[in-house]
């Protein structure tokens, strides 16, 4: 079985640093005691998502030899009322510029990393409705 492992440091107010193979991510809150120094950790769920459907789709489109650009993806997330607040619908909208005749190969893309690929969609699953569109430049 595959392990990963975190480390993670209190540095003072609200803020904790973590350490993630050799790259460190601050993280703090804008509420209660904290300065806002890094993201909150429910934001960087959101990026994580972002970041793991963008890595599938870059290496489906450069196999189908795809050349495209301006490529972004944003993730808006809904919360739920009650403690402990989740993520309770989250939509990822992909942006994106390639040639007309390519769309249908995004859309393919698309669809390989939200059904087979991207673990971390696969975990928003299973607590969270996960919807996308895609927005052509």
């Amino acid at each position: 079985m595959d392990k990963h492992i975190v480390k993670t440091s209190y540095n003072s107010g609200m803020a904790f640093t973590a350490a993630i193979n050799n790259h460190k991510v601050r993280m703090d809150t804008a509420d209660d005691e904290g300065l806002n120094s890094g993201p909150s950790p429910k934001r960087l769920m959101l990026a994580s998502l972002a970041g793991c459907t963008g890595i599938d789709i870059v290496s489906i489109l450069n196999k189908m030899k795809v050349a495209f650009s301006n490529f972004e993806i944003e993730v808006e997330a809904g919360l739920t009322k009650e403690h402990p607040r989740i993520y309770r619908d989250v939509r990822i909208i992909y942006s994106i510029k390639l040639p007309e005749t390519d769309k249908p190969k995004m859309e393919k893309a698309v669809k390989l990393s939200q059904e087979k690929y991207c673990g971390v969609s696969a975990m928003f699953r299973a607590f969270s409705k996960l919807d996308s569109e895609i927005v052509y430049l």
